[in-house]
């Protein structure tokens, strides 16, 4: 059984920077894909950077391209989100998620195992 926890959301200034911690426990990684999503009020849940855990190739969204940085720690079993030059449309609860399948990794159907969510409030 894969578990994942998340934290380090908070609230900050637009402008500012938050790193997201994603600890997953239950299984090694090696052949995994990581992903973080987000989902605002009302809205969809959508993709925001996955991870190819084993070769390091990376996905981004448009909207957090340059901003964001997607990374993960081996000896930590652990994925990290750096997010810069934060802006209030980056408001919403950031899920961190996993899966041993090579699948799509923009897509929400393209992980099996998702964490329970951490808040990231962006104030203009």
């Amino acid at each position: 059984q894969v578990q994942l926890v998340e934290s380090g959301g908070g609230l900050v200034q637009a402008g500012g920077s938050l790193r997201l911690s994603c600890a997953v426990s239950g299984r090694t990684l090696r052949t995994y894909t990581m992903g973080w999503f987000r989902q605002a009020p009302g809205k969809e849940r959508e993709f925001v950077a996955a991870i190819r855990w084993s070769a390091g190739v990376t996905y981004y969204a448009d909207s957090v391209k340059g901003r964001f940085t997607i990374s993960r720690d081996n000896a930590k079993n652990t994925v990290y989100l750096q997010m810069n030059s934060l802006k209030p449309e980056d408001t919403a609860v950031y899920y961190c998620a996993a899966d041993p399948r090579f699948l799509i990794p923009t897509m929400t159907s393209g992980y099996g195992y998702w964490g329970q969510g951490t808040q990231v409030t962006v104030s203009s």
